[in-house]
């Protein structure tokens, strides 16, 4: 199906980048319906319409799907059994079986692995004597997970020498985990690429990216990387694209690592599902923002251009940074977006700016 201008498309999620999902749908001409469970939640203000319901509740979601001609989603915690019952109603885009190999670190580093990407080695931890033997075998220093959840580094912790296993697997809840060993890397990469209904793949330059205390702080464009790595990982994301049968846009985190003779190779960490916090760049620096290009493929509508605008910075406004809104709208080379939270709080992302060195 194929939506005309004016058509209401469903978003999962009330978060910052389903608010700018909703922007970018406006000035594409199309109407975007919130659903989620919050009372307050950034994306209302953009949107035509809101519902106000838990993922659960069959009721609402029916309604919900009554008013929109097609359902997408900002963030990849959807219960994945939401997403499966709306695609009895509607078109979901992407599909649900997306969604549910991006949940599961296993499953997803599974699904890597068989595509023949490389990525950290990796175990599966169904209870502490599993951890030990994983321990055994991948080493030290390594990195426990939650197999579902955790973001912003929630949900995992470092094995080093003397961790006490027993009391590191409780401290992470006991649960179903992962352990993966550690990648020595030179940088942090991604790679934002959207998939059309067609299957035709457009890709964004690579992104450097800076993280402090576990989130991303800044992101820069084009990455320092030898140019030979700009097609590969352009083929890596496509791959991952159509393994998954999706539509719309897509993070792909990725590690920068070298091999024995000196050259860079990529190593992907994480599958994003969904528009990507180090994208945000692409709303001043990029033709086509990634939120369009996303609202665009899964609209079934022609992708837009990615060329780079310039040389560009990212910087998250994370806490109370975003309090120096004023000093930063004096400067006549930033962009800020700030997301329309009410409450700062530490590690909170309350908004971002961009700097584009336009001809660089």
């Amino acid at each position: 199906m194929i939506l005309r201008p004016g058509a209401t498309v469903g978003i999962l999620g009330g978060g910052q980048l389903g608010r700018m999902l909703a922007m970018a749908a406006l000035k594409i001409g199309l109407r975007c319906h919130i659903y989620a469970p919050e009372v307050e939640a950034p994306a209302y203000d953009a949107a035509h319409d809101c519902t106000i319901a838990a993922y659960e509740d069959e009721a609402a979601l029916r309604k919900f799907a009554a008013g929109c001609e097609l359902v997408t989603f900002e963030f990849e915690n959807v219960p994945t059994a939401t997403l499966a019952f709306l695609e009895t109603l509607l078109p979901v885009r992407p599909n649900s079986r997306a969604l549910a190999r991006t949940q599961d670190r296993l499953t997803e580093k599974t699904f890597l692995r068989d595509l023949g990407l490389e990525t950290a080695p990796f175990a599966d931890v169904p209870d502490v004597g599993a951890l030990a033997r994983a321990v055994r075998d991948i080493g030290r220093p390594s990195i426990l997970k939650t197999r579902r959840g955790g973001y912003d580094g929630k949900g995992q912790t470092m094995i080093r020498e003397g961790s006490d296993l027993g009391a590191v697997h409780r401290a992470l809840g006991a649960g179903p985990m992962i352990l993966e060993g550690f990648v020595g890397f030179e940088r942090e990469v991604s790679v934002i690429a959207a998939r059309s209904l067609e299957g035709a793949v457009v890709s964004y330059d690579l992104c450097e990216n800076e993280h402090e205390r576990h989130i991303l702080a800044r992101t820069r464009v084009p990455a320092r990387v030898s140019p030979a790595l700009a097609p590969v990982a352009r083929d890596l994301a496509e791959r991952v694209l159509a393994g998954l049968d999706y539509v719309g846009v897509i993070g792909v985190e990725l590690f920068v690592a070298r091999s024995e003779d000196g050259e860079e190779r990529l190593i992907v960490n994480e599958i994003a599902p969904r528009v990507h916090n180090s994208g945000h760049w692409t709303l001043e620096g990029a033709e086509t923002s990634q939120f369009e290009q996303h609202m665009r493929a899964i609209a079934g509508w022609p992708l837009g251009s990615t060329t780079r605008r310039g040389v560009i910075e990212m910087r998250n406004l994370v806490g109370e940074e975003a309090d120096d809104w004023r000093d930063i709208l004096a400067e006549p080379d930033m962009s800020l977006h700030l997301y329309g939270k009410l409450h700062a709080r530490p590690g909170r992302k309350m908004g971002h700016v961009t700097r584009v060195l336009r001809g660089a």
